[in-house]
């Protein structure tokens, strides 16, 4: 039994307040880059007193990396380098543009305020308040310090192991992450991974990962629809381009590609088509409401 008792924001009615101001728009050429909550790791992270358990570290891809072993002097200076590519720049310019519109939206259909994050980009490996990052995991969201991190090559690995490419795929990926953290506003992410602790197996505890990782899917959709409704930036080409993605990176997909055979009760993330739902679900109506993946038997 995986269903939990998530009202925030779902199973009843938002107390929007009575009055409310509008966040600023931004246009392209207003929009803040919003350097202030990007960094870059090997600056100074304030770790959280306790690590985080397995499943606190909660990321795009299924499946976890092998904790990184210390780095050398060497490595270790060259990850305090600020990053410089177009990746960087690129991760910068949309998690501005999530902050504007969650920041927005959150209040008026939640009725609660968005506390945005920071993005730390960084090459390798890292530490997070959730322990050691490695670039084999993938992007990842830690909600004991409330980051999202992201290294800054998994772009390119995508288009080489996923054949997935387009800026609105990889704006996609972003999203997704700071979908983690809307949920982690909303006190729903909490609730699972207490949830997850209790599990009596691992296939209880990974089929609510499965719910948690679709939520965010929507979440991301839910984004993209406000976005695009607020900047009129996209094109059915581009919403192409974050379908592709989600059909490539579903547990089914990567099993198979990795093994040659697929084991449903290990999915963490969901199937294919289940990303690929979700993501259009929150993408055609615009609303957090439509993300309630607890609160169905069929996703």
């Amino acid at each position: 039994e995986v269903m939990l008792d998530l009202t925030l924001g779902f199973g009843q009615e938002a107390k929007v307040p009575a009055v409310a101001e509008a966040p600023r728009e931004h246009s392209d050429r207003e929009r803040p880059a919003v350097p202030q909550r990007i960094e870059q790791a090997g600056a100074a992270v304030q770790l959280a007193q306790a690590l985080c358990t397995p499943g606190q570290m909660v990321g795009f891809l299924g499946g976890r990396g092998q904790q990184e072993q210390p780095a050398d002097p060497q490595t270790q200076a060259k990850r305090r380098q600020a990053p410089t590519d177009e990746s960087g720049r690129f991760a910068s310019k949309i998690l501005g543009n999530t902050e504007d519109v969650w920041s927005q939206i959150l209040p008026q259909q939640t009725g609660k305020q968005y506390t945005p994050t920071t993005l730390v980009l960084y090459t390798g490996g890292t530490r997070s308040g959730c322990g050691s990052a490695q670039a084999a995991m993938g992007p990842f969201y830690c909600p004991l310090d409330k980051k999202v991190y992201l290294d800054t090559s998994f772009f390119q690995e995508m288009a080489r192991k996923f054949n997935v490419r387009g800026d609105f795929a990889y704006a996609y990926v972003i999203a997704h992450e700071v979908g983690h953290h809307v949920q982690d506003v909303l006190g729903i992410l909490g609730k699972v991974q207490a949830r997850q602790q209790q599990a009596s197996s691992k296939s209880e505890s990974n089929a609510l990962s499965v719910r948690i990782e679709l939520m965010a899917d929507c979440l991301a959709g839910v984004w993209a629809k406000n976005s695009n409704d607020k900047y009129a930036e996209l094109e059915q080409g581009d919403i192409d381009e974050a379908l592709n993605a989600a059909a490539q990176i579903g547990d089914d997909a990567l099993q198979q590609r990795s093994r040659g055979y697929v084991v449903p009760d290990s999915f963490t993330h969901g199937s294919s088509a289940q990303r690929v739902r979700w993501f259009r679900r929150g993408l055609e109506g615009g609303n957090i409401r439509a993300c309630d993946t607890f609160g169905t038997q069929q996703l």
